[in-house]
């Protein structure tokens, strides 16, 4: 699939998904709003305040998560691929007199944003809609500011591994790990996102392609999606089995002068018996 086709695809899919009131593209509630942090940080990775500074909602348009940046204070600007997700924010920025700045790209695409902008890039589940991490890392390494903070969420491999239930109602890996391309169409919307082009990024490629882009990584968590009280058809009961997604706090390293992002580390290793640092 080449490259514009699968962005296309995507974004006829996540417009559709927006425009019949989908569950992932539910507005910030007035309770949300009324304590906007505690509602977008319940593992306390931010800051105790983020007034005054830069976040990047990327690939989070919804007219949740940027709305409630707002709310706090933030100078917020948020990236999605889907014209119907942003005129979500739009709206909800409309009508709570907030101001928020919308663009229409893709999340390995920030071109027209400027190097070291951002205090905290603010990343929900979507690196699976492109075909490489590659960019996506490499545009928010460059974007964000020396020592800030990179929040994202992403798909766990072995969960689009899953191919179907058995008559059972075991869940049968049928996708490769090493998959290359596209994921095959699945009819059950309780695995993916129906419409959507979606691809598998292997763990060494989530974790240690972050970790190479010039971040460390100071949290990581599997959030937990299990619910014992539903059908076998709803996500909840396939959560009990496979944890769906892996969520991740980073910081972006400090720049050395005239060294490549993909390269600076800032760490010394000390050896027993040397001076110390």
């Amino acid at each position: 699939m080449i490259r514009v086709e699968y962005r296309n695809n995507n974004q006829q899919a996540w417009n559709h998904l927006a425009d019949t009131g989908s569950l992932f593209a539910r507005v910030a509630t007035d309770e949300e709003c009324r304590q906007p942090l505690r509602t977008l940080d319940g593992r306390g990775w931010l800051p105790a305040s983020v007034a005054g500074l830069n976040v990047l909602c990327l690939a989070s348009g919804g007219g949740w998560q940027a709305i409630l940046y707002a709310c706090a204070g933030a100078n917020v600007t948020v990236v999605d691929l889907s014209e119907s997700m942003l005129k979500l924010d739009n709206q909800e920025a409309k009508r709570r007199g907030l101001k928020i700045q919308t663009v229409h790209t893709s999340m390995d695409d920030l071109s027209m944003l400027g190097d070291e902008s951002f205090d905290i890039v603010h990343q929900p589940v979507s690196t699976c809609y492109v075909p490489s991490l590659k960019p996506v890392y490499a545009e928010v390494s460059r974007v964000i500011r020396d020592h800030g903070i990179y929040i994202s969420q992403h798909k766990q491999p072995v969960s689009l591994q899953i191919s179907h239930r058995n008559e059972r109602h075991q869940f049968v890996i049928g996708v490769e790990y090493y998959q290359e391309g596209p994921l095959p169409k699945q009819q059950d919307t309780s695995y993916r996102e129906k419409g959507a082009t979606e691809y598998l990024h292997r763990m060494e490629e989530i974790v240690g392609g972050l970790c190479v882009s010039g971040f460390v990584i100071e949290d990581l968590r599997e959030p937990k999606r299990a619910d014992y009280n539903v059908d076998v058809s709803h996500f909840g009961y396939r959560g009990r089995f496979v944890p769906p997604y892996v969520r991740m706090k980073a910081r972006r390293v400090a720049r050395k002068t005239g060294d490549s992002t993909q390269e600076s580390t800032g760490f010394k290793i000390w050896i027993p018996g040397s001076p110390g640092l």
